[in-house]
């Protein structure tokens, strides 16, 4: 009996024994057909993911002028700042369309309580002299001032990106314009040095040849600190610092057209700069009738209900209260009110002369740049580019010495130098002349700029 019991004892463990490891062969076979097929997934997912990262690094690394103006319309913190100040400003015209609050009083009158009377009572302030409608019109006018400090912002926002990617992109060419001169000089020293080899020219002529090269690098890391200068002022404007681009790209030869003097009149008397002042004029106006309607005394009427323990009956209670102005009339502040309003009427007057100044001053600049340009254009570059270029076949033909053609290099290469310098002093005048006229697409921005 105990033999038969051991032995079916002994079969159920083995059938216990066989199912687990059918079941642990399974597992393991599922598990292996699930790391294949994750194994063949993952090249293909992080495929996708490679491809992805360096599309958005392509994107990121290629600033043109439209995205440059975009991104910093949407980052900059000055914006943000110029925001929160509407933001305040919609406070203080909700607050000045708040009515006084009504007042409720109470009054107990002898403390036995057969001759005690108590009164309650609501004083409810009416304001006189069209206090309210002045208050809400100072806090509008504050408001319109928040929103045009906005328009303001963004205007020189935008004309101080134009300025920086302009600069950034000549920049860029002023490197180029150093690597291709490095690259000349080193091919000019090389020259020399088989010269030399051969007993043809002095061995002097390497040495100075070797000193120019020396000289020319210095003059590429002076124009790389320019470029990560201009580069940094760039992405500060944008909101990102470090740069998160590598290149702008863009074309620094499309010179904006110079505006005539009617078009500048026109645009002048529209200027926002000009119209945040006269904003603050009419601000400054409404302080004064805000002020003046303070003289009037403002009425307190009175409505309560009196009771008395002695006459065992109520009786109703009714007033009217009005400050007599005899000592103060709010002269004070009116008179500085009116001032101020002077003040704001001079700073107008002042700050239309200025403005105006200061586009003339603009147009001129950006005018005799044109000028420049077209002389660099027509004249010096041509010129110094057939000089540079015979200068170094005659070089290479044994007809001129090295002296000669390292003269004709630092000529071709100054006056591109100063062409590249022109044309981005050029776009900074026409940036100067939106910031202050309020264009909201200057010509630099417009597409055809960028073909």
């Amino acid at each position: 009996m105990l033999k038969s019991i051991h032995k079916q004892k002994r079969r159920a463990s083995l059938a216990v024994h066989r199912a687990t490891k059918k079941a642990t062969a399974a597992g393991l076979l599922i598990a292996l057909t699930a790391g294949v097929s994750f194994a063949q997934s993952l090249p293909a997912a992080q495929a996708n993911r490679t491809a992805q990262s360096e599309s958005q690094a392509d994107v990121a690394t290629l600033l043109t002028l439209q995205r440059a103006i975009a991104l910093a319309l949407d980052g900059n913190p000055d914006l943000t700042v110029a925001k929160r100040e509407i933001e305040a400003a919609e406070g203080q015209v909700l607050q000045g369309q708040a009515r006084p609050n009504p007042e409720l009083a109470y009054l107990l009158e002898d403390q036995r309580a057969q001759t005690r009377t108590q009164s309650v009572q609501i004083n409810l302030p009416v304001e006189m002299g069209g206090k309210r409608a002045a208050r809400i019109a100072a806090a509008e006018r504050g408001r319109d001032i928040a929103v045009e400090e906005l328009n303001v912002r963004r205007i020189e926002i935008r004309a101080a990106v134009v300025a920086a990617f302009f600069e950034t992109l000549a920049a860029q060419e002023r490197v180029a314009l150093a690597l291709d001169s490095v690259d000349l000089a080193r091919k000019a020293t090389d020259a020399v040095a088989k010269r030399v080899a051969a007993g043809k020219v002095s061995p002097v002529e390497e040495s100075k040849a070797r000193v120019a090269e020396a000289g020319v690098r210095v003059e590429l890391a002076q124009a790389q600190s320019e470029l990560r200068n201009a580069r940094g002022r760039l992405a500060s404007l944008l909101g990102a610092n470090p740069p998160r681009f590598t290149l702008v790209a863009g074309n620094v030869e499309a010179l904006p057209p110079v505006p005539s003097f009617d078009s500048v009149q026109q645009r002048l008397s529209v200027s926002p700069t000009l119209r945040r002042a006269q904003l603050e004029m009419e601000r400054r106006r409404s302080l004064v009738d805000l002020e003046r309607s303070k003289r009037v005394p403002d009425v307190t009427f009175s409505l309560g209900v009196k009771r008395s323990n002695e006459l065992q009956r109520d009786q109703l209670l009714f007033g009217v209260s009005v400050p007599l102005p005899l000592f103060d009339r709010n002269q004070g502040n009116l008179l500085e009110a009116l001032k101020r309003e002077d003040k704001a009427r001079d700073e107008l007057q002042a700050l239309n002369v200025r403005v105006g100044t200061e586009v003339m001053q603009a147009r001129e600049r950006l005018d005799a740049i044109r000028r420049e340009v077209e002389v660099l254009q027509r004249d010096v570059l041509p010129g110094a580019k057939s000089a540079y270029d015979a200068a170094t076949i005659g070089f290479e033909n044994g007809k001129f010495n090295f002296l000669e053609v390292l003269d004709a290099q630092r000529t071709y290469f100054a006056a591109k130098s100063q062409y590249l310098k022109a044309l981005a002093e050029a776009h900074r005048a026409a940036a100067d002349i939106d910031r202050v006229l309020g264009d909201s697409t200057p010509n630099a921005d417009k597409p055809s700029n960028q073909e």
